[in-house]
């Protein structure tokens, strides 16, 4: 009796977590042909990686459920932390191994600037922009919009901006102090977030919070929750493997921009944000959506930076870190945006409209090769 409770028990799991088994058993395939499918030609190559970032994909919707699950039994706002840092985790997961395969000194750089992007611009325009033509006006706590604006700017100005000005000489020394720097930010941010200040990123709304939930969830022990999360993020590990082979292949000689492989990292981390900031703000739970969008921007910058530039110190070789002028210019305009929007607790469709806008000219210039 008792075997057959626990086949079923994992005859569930198994059927629970398809998209994980699926990305599982599509790498196995891919890494068995690898040889002949990367030797076909590019047009194979790009339809390899394609399936595998989708694969990925899959992978990362359950380590961002997993995640959800961990982040319901803790509650806010240790709950959009734990999923934000597990995206940043899945990114610097990618992104590492596609570094491995095919070094390239703006990979870092173009991959936190296209996170930024998408976080702010592309899930909080939209997710803002939908909620405000549902809803109307959506209200959350001020606090947090300008908490996170404020570190964000500083964390991107220090590892971001400043580097543009560093001598070639000195990058080792400062590359340390960006290090100690991000992690001091972090810490404080870390403990405002769950500590005393933690009221910063919380809004209480009208509603009973039983009735407020998004998704009815399978019920799950937060050991299990965390186990099939590391696994997720194991498979994406060796997913990206292949992926980033396939991918280097397929756009070798094609001219696509510098800027797609770090577009296509950050599209890869953020699927799973995307999907739950426009659940929350259809849900009238904005202060959710400012919680995703603007804590993964700053997760981004404030782990991935000092993980890449231990990296760099390890290796010996830096990497450009300092934006360039037009990618500067967006992230100055779109945090000046952020700041006004985000200012009186309250959005609107308007204020999602710019953002999105913004999102918009990113794709434009990424097209163009800026």
């Amino acid at each position: 009796m008792q075997e057959a409770s626990s086949v079923q028990k994992l005859t569930l799991t198994i059927k629970n977590e398809r998209l994980v088994v699926l990305a599982l058993l599509t790498g196995a395939v891919t890494y068995w042909f690898e040889e002949p499918l990367l030797s076909g030609g590019r047009l194979i190559a790009l339809t390899v990686a394609a399936v595998l970032i989708l694969a990925i994909v899959g992978a990362s919707l359950r380590v961002a459920h997993h995640a959800e699950v961990l982040a319901e039994k803790v509650g806010d706002p240790y709950g959009t932390m734990i999923l934000t840092s597990s995206a940043v985790l899945v990114e610097v997961v990618v992104l590492g191994i596609m570094m491995n395969h095919e070094p390239s000194p703006t990979l870092v750089r173009d991959t936190i600037y296209a996170a930024v992007m998408l976080d702010i611009n592309g899930i909080l325009g939209l997710a803002a922009l939908l909620g405000g033509l549902k809803h109307g006006e959506q209200a959350y706590n001020d606090d947090s919009g300008k908490t996170y604006g404020v570190m964000i700017l500083t964390a991107m100005g220090i590892s971001m901006v400043v580097p543009e000005f560093i001598p070639h000489a000195s990058w080792h020394l400062y590359s340390a102090f960006t290090i100690v720097a991000m992690l001091m930010l972090y810490g404080l941010f870390l403990r405002m977030q769950v500590g005393t200040h933690s009221y910063f990123f919380s809004y209480s709304y009208p509603e009973k919070r039983a009735g407020s939930r998004l998704v009815k969830r399978p019920a799950t022990t937060v050991i299990q929750s965390a186990v099939l999360l590391a696994a997720g993020i194991v498979v994406i590990g060796a997913i990206a493997e292949i992926m980033s082979k396939s991918l280097n292949v397929g756009l070798s000689g094609l001219g696509a921009p510098p800027m797609v492989i770090g577009l296509v990292v950050a599209c890869i981390s953020a699927c799973p944000e995307i999907m739950t900031a426009l659940r929350a703000a259809l849900a009238n739970r904005m202060q959710s959506v400012v919680n995703i969008a603007m804590g993964a921007s700053l997760s981004t910058v404030i782990l991935t930076v000092p993980v890449m530039e231990a990296l760099a110190l390890f290796t010996g070789t830096p990497f450009q870190m300092a934006m360039t002028p037009v990618q500067t210019v967006m992230i100055a305009i779109t945090l000046i945006a952020a700041a006004i929007n985000l200012n009186d607790g309250q959005s609107n469709a308007i204020d999602g409209m710019t953002h999105f806008v913004l999102f918009a000219t990113f794709l434009m210039l990424t097209t163009l090769g800026l």
